[in-house]
C-alpha cells in the first residue's frame, strides 16, 4: 500500500503550497492547453491543486482527481464546493460522482477516480486527457514509475506538470548542531519504499522526471518553490519540527536520543515562537516537442 496522508495535514499545508508555487509554469501550462482541457491530478488529495490552478487556467476544464482514499476524495469535493460558495460561485452535482463549479471564466467539471497509484502508467484513461498534473507526490515514487509515466504522457503527447518536489537542505532558524543530522537521516528516511515497489526517489525526484521526460523528447522546465514559514506559523513549525525528527529517528536509530533532544528544543522554540523555516522544493513542467 502506498504512503498516505492526513486530510488535516493537507489541509494544513495548503497555504504553504499555494504560496509556493511557481506561477509561471502554472502560466506556461495553461498557454499549452486547448480552449478547454481535461487534466488528470495524480494523488489529488483533498483538491489544493484544482483550487490553486483552476483560476490560472481561467476557462472552461474538467478535472479527474485520482487518489486511493476514498474519503479524501469525498473531502476535496466538499471543499471545492464549500470555496466556490464563499466566492459566491454556483455549483451544481449532475451525478453523485460530479460536481459542477460554475466560474466566471467557464465550468469547471470536476469527478473522482479511485485508483492503486502503484499502476498509474498502466491504467489511467491517459487517451481522454489534455495533461498528467500532480503535487507532492513524485518524492514518494520509484525510477521505474516516473519512467512508465513519461513513456505513457509521450505515447500521447501529454503535457506533465509535477508542483512541490522535494529537492532537500531543510534550513532551520536559529541554527542548531545537529540540524544537520536531523538533515542527513530525513534524507535518508525519503528514500525508504513508499509503497511504490522500491527506492523512492526523495530529493532526487526533480531531476530523475526531467531526465526521463527528455529522454522522450519533451522540453523541461524547472523552478524553485520554497515553502517559507516564519515564526508565526505555529502549527506548521511545530508539525515540520516533529516530522523531520520522527523520520530521522526512524532512519537514524543510534541517534535516537540526540533526535529527542532536537525534537524537545525545536517544539519549545515553535512554540515560543522562534523557529522559522525554509523547506526547498522544485516545480516541473514538461512539454512535447
Amino acid at each position: 500500500m502506498t504512503e498516505s496522508f492526513s486530510a488535516d495535514w493537507l489541509t494544513l499545508r495548503e497555504p504553504f503550497d499555494a504560496a509556493a508555487r511557481a506561477p509561471g509554469l502554472a502560466e506556461a501550462l495553461s498557454a499549452a492547453l486547448p480552449a478547454r482541457p481535461r487534466l488528470l491530478d495524480l494523488g489529488a488529495g483533498t483538491g489544493s491543486l484544482t483550487r490553486w490552478l483552476g483560476p490560472i487556467l481561467g476557462r472552461g476544464q474538467s478535472w479527474t482527481l485520482v487518489d486511493a482514499d476514498a474519503e479524501l476524495v469525498y473531502r476535496a469535493f466538499a471543499t471545492l464546493a464549500d470555496r466556490a460558495d464563499l466566492v459566491g460561485w454556483q455549483t451544481a452535482w449532475p451525478d453523485a460522482r460530479t460536481l459542477v463549479v460554475k466560474a466566471p471564466g467557464g465550468h469547471w467539471r470536476i469527478e473522482g477516480l479511485l485508483a492503486d497509484l502503484r499502476e498509474a502508467a498502466d491504467q489511467l484513461p491517459l487517451e481522454k486527457v489534455d495533461a498528467v498534473v500532480t503535487t507532492a507526490l513524485c518524492d514518494l515514487v520509484t525510477t521505474d514509475w516516473v519512467e512508465k509515466v513519461a513513456a505513457g504522457c509521450a505515447e500521447y503527447g501529454l503535457p506533465f506538470y509535477a508542483a512541490l518536489n522535494v529537492s532537500g537542505g531543510t534550513r532551520f532558524f536559529p541554527a542548531h548542531p545537529d540540524d544537520v543530522l536531523v538533515r542527513r537521516g530525513f534524507a535518508r528516511d525519503q528514500a525508504r519504499d513508499k509503497g511504490f515497489g522500491g527506492k523512492a526517489l526523495g530529493e532526487a525526484a526533480p531531476q530523475a522526471i526531467a531526465a526521463a521526460f527528455a529522454r522522450h523528447g519533451y522540453k523541461v522546465r524547472l523552478a524553485p518553490s520554497p515553502w517559507q514559514i516564519d515564526r508565526r506559523q505555529v502549527a506548521m513549525t511545530h508539525e515540520l519540527a516533529i516530522g523531520h525528527a520522527e523520520a530521522a529517528a526512524r532512519a537514524l536509530p543510534g541517534a535516537r536520543k540526540r533526535i529527542a533532544a532536537w525534537a524537545e528544543m525545536r517544539s519549545r522554540h515553535a512554540e515560543l515562537r522562534r523557529l522559522s523555516l525554509v523547506v526547498p522544493h522544485l516545480d516541473l513542467l514538461a512539454l512535447p516537442a
